[in-house]
Parts: structure tokens; sequence; C-alpha cells
């Protein structure tokens, strides 16, 4: 049986070494990091290729360390396949974390080869020689973790800072970002468009910086590129020839070069004059999805725009002239603003309704817009709209608040207008849409300590639980946040469990492909530190999922389910026997080796309690 495991587990790390190495060559920061692991994990090939065609003898030490490289590995392959995705500036703006995630993976490779007895085996002299060369090399990494690029750093610091960075500033970043041609700023963009999308995956300063970054990046890749200095003659040339306009460049409608692109409701592109044509001849729905608009609002893709007319220098192709008078994107118009505000004073519930969908989408823009919008005094009045018959007007209200609550100071304020429980009835009474970005407003708020106090006595806690077994996945999402941030806070720990959440929680937890057991077990792990959580808990029957998640779970989820377990079973010996029952002794001796730092102290403080527990039954069997 022990051959025929170890036959297994070897194909399953050859599978692995596989997938590792078809891998994608990577473009971005993290280059040095992402090729040395791959590389060392390349040279463990041999060792897997040849325990899988020999049927030798394994022992449990050996299978052991085996067990622990084939988790080693896939957490090898998960990390090196995310950090090729996504902005290439994000990566570079959180490389000491991701320094930190390739350091945790070798140390762990190392440690499961540390378990393995090689003279033991009966390899080849190569074979040998070679693993005891790549054993080296993950010991060498293991003591030392990679550094950032430290010129790279000042770099990053520097366009921080705010401060106009010069040329050469620019021109490093543009080449140790692989940020050099069209095609990886085009990329770039619709990275960051997306990291905008979802509104709390990166803070709303960070997205700035990222944005500003990229606009003094692509104007630097303008700069060095040879064809925007040549000359009138040879541009005439460059004409003739009709260079193909890239599909996204061009307006769905009329097929031509946009020159003033913006997005509608469902996110696709237009020209302005072509999609406005459309919306005056009264047509309600998106012509190339053919969705219903939400709205009528158009917002301009600036940096669709601004691709386009490194396009057109590139290929020698005029530039578009708009008839519409330009305005700065980054700027704040503070009589556009004053406008909307007066409609959404005196106007009707048509205007109103406009005017709360435009401010709503200004707001998501940009940062110097959420400060103007508040000082112009828009919060109240937007708060005010909560409580409006019109769903839509409601919707564009409180989704006007989340963007402009991402302003810290803009926070305070719409708390101190009264905000939580008209926020709180959109929550129980709204639109799917509208209860979904109340839930996110609500976390968004409930940053500020002070705040989770009196958003949990509003009554939120329950709509949240509703929102989270009944919503859309996006809503489930922004309701599990919520509540997470919210249970921080003693008193609404007791509040949550006793209006039921540990029931929907565990069937989130049983019920893999609903994409919620990260949250749900989070959650858990922060009740179970309370005696009436962890009462409600235990009764819900948890421990045989809980094993299985110690078991087979991410490295997040082993962690909180040990938690979770740990506060669980202090002081029951009525669990710690259910435990064991379920083989969770060895699982937690697994968990005490390959885990985070904290999964492993909880997993020895209950390896602790089942070992006390069995003098007991000693005693009790003579």
């Amino acid at each position: 049986m022990a051959d025929q495991e170890g036959g297994d587990l070897a194909s399953q790390l050859v599978d692995s070494v596989r997938e590792i190495s078809g891998l994608p060559e990577c473009r971005n920061v993290v280059r040095k990091m992402y090729g040395n692991l791959m590389r060392r994990v390349k040279l463990l090939s041999p060792l897997f290729e040849e325990l899988k065609d020999s049927d030798q003898h394994l022992d449990d030490g050996d299978l052991k360390g085996l067990q622990a490289l084939r988790i080693a590995l896939n957490l090898a392959l998960e990390l090196l396949k995310s950090v090729n995705d996504g902005s290439k500036i994000f990566q570079a703006l959180q490389i000491e974390n991701t320094a930190g995630k390739f350091h945790a993976v070798t140390t762990q490779i190392e440690e499961a080869l540390s378990q393995i007895r090689y003279e033991r085996l009966n390899l080849s002299e190569e074979v040998h020689e070679q693993i005891q060369l790549v054993h080296l090399q993950f010991k060498r990494a293991k003591g030392r973790m990679d550094s950032p690029d430290l010129q790279l750093q000042r770099d990053l610091v520097l366009v921080n800072k705010g401060s106009e960075p010069d040329l050469a500033t620019i021109k490093r970043l543009s080449e140790k970002l692989y940020l050099t041609t069209v095609n990886d700023l085009k990329r770039e963009s619709v990275a960051i468009h997306d990291m905008v999308i979802s509104t709390f995956e990166c803070p709303g300063d960070r997205i700035e910086m990222m944005s500003f970054l990229l606009k003094h990046i692509k104007d630097c890749v303008m700069l060095g590129n040879p064809e925007v200095d040549m000359g009138e003659g040879e541009k005439s040339v460059m004409r003739h020839r009709s260079p193909v306009i890239p599909d996204d460049f061009r307006c769905p409608i009329s097929l031509e070069l946009m020159k003033d692109p913006v997005i509608v409701s469902t996110g696709q592109t237009y020209e302005r004059s072509s999609i406005q044509k459309w919306l005056d001849a009264g047509h309600k729905t998106c012509p190339k999805t053919q969705q219903t608009l939400l709205h009528t609002a158009l917002t301009p893709n600036y940096v669709l725009k601004s691709l386009i007319a490194l396009w057109c220098d590139s290929n020698g192709v005029e530039l578009p002239k708009s008839n519409k008078p330009g305005r700065s994107g980054s700027e704040c118009d503070r009589t556009v603003i004053g406008s909307l505000l007066q409609k959404l004073v005196i106007g009707d519930s048509d205007e109103q309704r406009s005017a709360a969908g435009e401010l709503r989408l200004l707001a998501k823009r940009n940062a110097d817009n959420r400060v103007c919008i508040a000082e112009a005094g828009a919060i109240p009045l937007l708060v005010e709209l909560l409580s409006s018959r019109d769903g839509r007007t409601q919707e564009h209200a409180v989704t006007a608040l989340l963007n402009l609550s991402i302003n810290e100071a803009n926070k305070g304020i719409i708390v101190s207008v009264g905000a939580i429980p008209e926020i709180v009835d959109v929550l129980k009474n709204g639109s799917t849409e509208a209860r979904e970005n109340a839930a996110a407003t609500l976390f968004s708020l409930s940053v500020v300590d002070e705040n989770k106090v009196a958003i949990g006595a509003a009554g939120a806690i329950p709509p949240l639980i509703d929102l989270l077994q009944n919503g859309t996945p996006r809503g489930k999402k922004d309701a599990a946040t919520a509540i997470f941030n919210l249970c921080i806070y003693q008193g609404n720990k007791v509040r949550a469990v006793r209006a039921g959440i540990v029931t929907p929680l565990m069937g989130l937890l049983k019920d893999a492909s609903g994409g919620m057991m990260d949250e749900a077990l989070a959650i858990l792990a922060i009740l179970a530190s309370h005696h009436e959580g962890k009462m409600a808990i235990a009764e819900a029957e948890p421990m045989e999922v809980l094993v299985e998640v110690i078991r087979s779970g991410s490295a997040r989820n082993r962690e909180n389910g040990s938690a979770v377990l740990w506060s669980l079973c202090a002081g029951d010996v009525g669990l710690l026997k259910i435990v064991k029952e379920l083989g969770g002794e060895e699982v937690l001796k697994e968990l005490c080796e390959n885990g985070t730092e904290r999964a492993k102290r909880k997993a020895g403080s209950v390896l602790e309690l089942l070992q006390r527990i069995e003098p007991v039954e000693t005693v009790a069997a003579s």
C-alpha cells in the first residue's frame, strides 16, 4: 500500500512540475523571483520521474515529505499564476508583500525536502547529485528573502509623493514595469479599470496614483517612439498606407475611429455623437449588448482616449478633432456639480434621478471629484434621496454615497448627517443593486471603529444576513465583508449570533461550489472567540467539515479552520473525541508542519488538548 501511495504521489508531483513548467514568461517586477522559483522546481522533476517509474518502498517519513511537497508545489503554482495576472503597476506597489509570499513557498518546499532521506532511496547517481544540489539551492533561498529593486522602490516613492516625476524616472519605471509598448499600455489600462470596478480590491488613493503613473508612462512611450518625430513627408506616406484601426478603437455604431469615447451604464464604449443620436431617437437599450440602460449618463473614457492618441501618433494618423470643448478629467468641475445639486433641490423626479446618477459617476471617477462634491453640500441631499419612492433614484443615491465614502473625511460627514439608519432601510427594502451597494457602503463606513457600534445598533445585521443568504454572488460578498468588519466589535458578534447567522454560514461552508467558503470561515473564526458564538457553532455540528477544511483547504482556510476548531475544543472533551474519531489528529500534525504561523499555533494547541484526554481514556479503560 505504501509503495502504491508513493507512486501516486510521485505521479501527482510530476504533473505539478509539468504544469508549473508550462506557465508563461513573467513580464513584471517579480520576474526574477518568478524565474528563480520556477527554475528550482523544474530541477525536482528527475526525482519525481524516477520515483514514479520505480517500485521501491517508501517509509512513512518519506511519504510525509512527498505529501508536504505536493501541498507546497500546489501553493507555488497558485502564487506563480497570481503574479502573472492583473496590473503591473499594482504588482510593483505590493512587491514586498509578494516577496514574502515567494519566500514562504520556498521555505515550505525546502522543509518538505528535508523530510525525504535521499541516501536511503534507490536513486541513480545523477539524480541523487541533482536533488542534493537543488535542495541546497532551496536551503540558501530559504535563508535570505529576495530584496525588491531599491531603485524601483525609490522611483515609486517619488511618484507617490505627488510631485511631477522627471523623464528619466518615468523611463526607468516604464522599463522596470515592462510597460514599453502600446499593447502593454492597453492591457495595463484594462487591468486598472477592472480594479476600479472592484471597489474594495484597492483603495481609491492607490487607484489614483496608478492612473497618474500610467498617464506619465504613456507620455514617455510616445516621446520615445521614433515615428512621433517623423517628418511630414514620411507621415504622409504612413497615412496613405491606411493602417488597420484596432477594433477596440472603433465606435460599435459608426465603426469609425473614436475621437470622444464615452462609457454607458452597461460598460460599453461609444463615440459620444453616435450614442447621443441613438438616445435622442428614444432608444433605452445598449446597441451592442441589447441590455436595458440603467441611466443615460455618459462617462468620458479618458484612458481609451489617451491610447487612441498614442496609436494615432505611432501610426502617422491625424488625431481626430473633437467638437466638444475639452475639460481636464483630473480636475473637478464645480459649475457642473453646482448645476447637479440644483436639480437635486428643485428638479422634478426625472431630473433628480438623472442628477443623482451623474454625481454617482463623478464620485467614482477620481479623488478631486469626491472632495468637490462633498464641499458643495451634496451629501445631505443624497441622504434625503435614500427615502425616494423611485427605485433608480434610490440606487443612484446610495451608490453615490458609497463612492464618496472612499474619502476618509466624507465618511464622517455621511455619518454626521444621519445617513446610517437611511442606508440600513435601503438594505432592508431596496432593489437588488441598491441593497448590494448599501451593504458595501456600510462596510466602507465601518472601517471607523465608532461607526461599527452605530451600524450594529441601527439594525443592519439581520438584513445583511438575509443578503448573505439570498443575494446575488456579488451581494453575498458585499454582505459577508460588511458582517466580518462589524463583528470585530464584540456587541455585534452577539447580534449576529442571535440573528441566526451560524446556520447560513455553515451552509456556505459545506457548499464549496458557492465560492463563499473563505468568507464563511473568516466570519466563523471571529464569532468563535465569543462565548455565544462558540455555543451556536458547536450546536451546528461543524467538526466533520472543519477537519476536512484543515485537511484539504487553502492556506488561509486551514488557518481559519484551525482557529475555529481551537475555540470550540478548548474545555470540551466531547468535541475533542469527535475530532479524534474523524482522524483529525494526523491532519493537525500535518498542519503543524506545513501551515502558516498562526495555523501552526492553533493546531499545536488542539493537539495538546487531544494528548491530555488520552491518559484519562486509558485509566477509564483499565
